[in-house]
């Protein structure tokens, strides 16, 4: 079977990826060895059998050397506990 050229071009091309994380991904990393760097979060995610994603998000971040603190350093968006709190003296 012959490959057109133009396809051959097609599949040289990675599409863009952005980094997306979920409540499930994210928390495969609620028990990682808070503050960490990118490398030591990458490595703790393929040790500890995480999803692929997981570790592709990671891969993403920009790397400065970068002390991540918590969860909420990667994805500023997660959801704490204090979210899921109902307080009933406020209604």
């Amino acid at each position: 079977m012959v490959i057109p050229n133009e396809l051959i071009h097609l599949q040289k091309i990675k599409p863009l990826s952005k980094m997306f994380w979920t409540l499930e991904l994210a928390s495969h990393l609620e028990d990682a060895p808070w503050p960490a760097t990118k490398d030591e979060l990458i490595d703790y995610s393929i040790r500890s059998g995480a999803p692929i994603e997981v570790v592709e998000n990671l891969q993403e971040l920009e790397d400065e050397g970068e002390i991540y603190e918590g969860l909420d350093d990667i994805w500023p968006d997660y959801p704490s506990q204090e979210d899921f709190f109902f307080n009933e003296d406020e209604y």
